[in-house]
Formats: C-alpha cells, sequence, structure tokens
C-alpha cells in the first residue's frame, strides 16, 4: 500500500511541476489528461474562468457500445478516445491546445490519446 501512496505523490508532484508552466486560455485551453488502471478521461479546460468547455472518456466509449464493450488493447481505446475528444473540440469551434499529460510519461496509453486528439484534428 505504501508503495501506491510514493507513486500517486510522485505524479502529483511531476504534474504540479507541469502545471507550473502551462494553462490554457479560452481559445487555446489546457488538454488534461487523467489515467486510471481501467479508463482514461481528457478534457479541455479555460483556466481564466476555471471551466470545463469539453470533455472525453474511455467510458463513454464503453456505453456508446453497449453493454457487449469495446475490442481491443487500452493503448487503442485511448486513441478512440482522443478522436472523440477533438470531435467534440471542433464542435465547439476549438481548433488549438496545450497539452498537459498529467504527470505521466509520454509513452502509452497517453501517447496514443495525443496521436488521436491530433488525427481527430486538434492542434498541439
Amino acid at each position: 500500500m505504501e508503495n501506491n501512496r510514493q507513486k500517486r505523490i510522485k505524479r502529483q508532484i511531476r504534474h504540479n511541476r507541469v502545471r507550473a508552466k502551462i494553462s490554457g486560455t479560452g481559445n487555446c485551453p489546457r488538454l488534461s489528461i487523467f489515467r486510471s488502471t481501467a479508463q482514461i478521461y481528457g478534457q479541455l479546460i479555460d483556466d481564466s474562468t476555471g471551466k470545463t468547455l469539453v470533455s472525453a472518456s474511455s467510458l463513454e466509449m464503453k456505453k456508446a457500445a453497449g453493454k457487449v464493450g469495446v475490442k481491443g488493447k487500452k493503448s487503442e481505446l485511448a486513441k478512440e478516445v482522443g478522436k472523440l475528444l477533438a470531435q467534440k473540440s471542433i464542435a465547439a469551434n476549438i481548433k488549438k491546445a496545450v497539452f498537459d499529460r498529467g504527470g505521466y510519461a509520454y509513452h502509452g496509453r497517453v501517447k496514443a490519446f495525443a496521436e488521436g486528439a491530433r488525427e481527430g484534428g486538434l492542434e498541439f
């Protein structure tokens, strides 16, 4: 248990370090990612007002697919969630964002999410 707590604290320290350097505005919001063991969540945040503009998660993808669930690896699902977020952001007239990896290393599901968002038309 102690090891998990230390990992969580270290990730939060890295996240705070990244957040000190970047922030989102209304026309170029911050794309924040949270990754749990089973799911991935992304949201576009306007830090000047403190509001979430657009959000997407793997739970939405699974709910849309029905009770059968979405087949494939978690990284493939993360890429699809990134594409979904990009589609929602373009519908909300947001084309640019600042990427906030949330203290996670830029590989695996985080990288797949970012690539999916780029493929969907979001620039960062």
